[in-house]
């Protein structure tokens, strides 16, 4: 008994990278000596574990910030490694929809017609019901972090809905220009998800009946490659009458795509964007709770 405790604590100080004594040791056997040396080598081992804990929670951190924005306007998902799901633990971008209570967000798959209501003023006593449609060639995104929103996975061609802060009583004619796109790029936006894009430019501006139609240019920047990929989008904003919100439809794709003839299915879904107010019922008007549809 004696000798195994001399040959467990003679190999205590080499863990640590101590040079070896010269000296013989001498070790008090009593009872109170051999407890207070095993608590010693209880509490080592405690914190060597807790110290290899830590290391793996920071490499797990570190992994789960590697998001690449490029990846995600093409997938919906963050590019992270060992198969993790890249929806996980990421904060769903901030598009201001609210759908009401007992609606779902539904697309004929034969006529690509989406339809969905949603609330405007939706924190009020009072919201106000908004049906609004649109027609597109790319299926609806499912998962959490997606509100109403079409898109091409292999492409990165995406359609989607996002809302304004209020108006204050001016008509979509006579608000300006940034206006849409400081609300559509906001550091929380949809387009925002790995630092808001850059480059921003407005290339026309102009009605199309009810609709203010804003076609413009931005860069994103990939991860992955560490340089900036170029977009194209055109967006279409109303406000129902009555309100004071303007309902929009970001319509976009990749420059290069843009100019291989993706231009024309995003001016199609563009143009086949509205809003009207629902039908009066005697039902009352309520948000549908987040998880319902989270």
């Amino acid at each position: 008994m004696k000798l195994q405790f001399v040959h467990t604590l003679t190999l205590f100080p080499l863990a640590f990278g101590f040079a070896p004594s010269t000296h013989q040791p001498k070790f008090d056997t009593s009872i109170s000596a051999i407890s207070e040396n095993a608590s010693r080598r209880s509490l080592m081992k405690n914190v060597s574990s807790s110290a290899a804990a830590l290391a793996i929670m920071n490499l797990g951190i570190g992994q789960a910030s590697a998001v690449d924005a490029e990846e995600f306007l093409k997938s919906g998902q963050v590019a992270m490694p060992m198969g993790v799901s890249g929806q996980a633990g990421k904060s769903r971008p901030e598009t201001g929809i609210v759908f009401r209570d007992g609606s779902e967000v539904s697309r004929d798959t034969k006529t690509g017609n989406v339809l969905a209501e949603i609330l405007l003023d939706a924190n009020s006593e009072d919201p106000t019901a908004a049906l609004v449609s649109f027609t597109s060639a790319w299926p609806l995104a499912k998962g959490s972090l997606f509100d109403v929103e079409c898109r091409n996975a292999e492409g990165g061609d995406s359609a989607f809905l996002s809302l304004t802060p209020k108006a204050k009583g001016k008509s979509v004619e006579e608000l300006p220009a940034s206006f849409f796109t400081k609300s559509l790029f906001s550091p929380t936006g949809r387009f925002s998800f790995y630092g808001p894009p850059t480059d921003v430019k407005v290339k026309k501006s102009y009605m199309e009946g009810k609709n203010r139609v804003i076609e413009l240019g931005f860069s994103i920047l990939s991860q992955s490659t560490g340089a900036e990929i170029p977009r194209l989008a055109i967006i279409t904003a109303t406000i129902p009458e009555g309100t004071d919100e303007a309902v929009m439809l970001a319509t976009s794709t990749t420059a290069t795509r843009w100019r291989k003839g993706t231009e024309k299915d995003c001016r199609k879904t563009a143009e086949s964007f509205n809003v009207s107010l629902s039908p009066k019922t005697g039902m009352k008007v309520r948000a549908k709770a987040r998880d319902d549809f989270s």
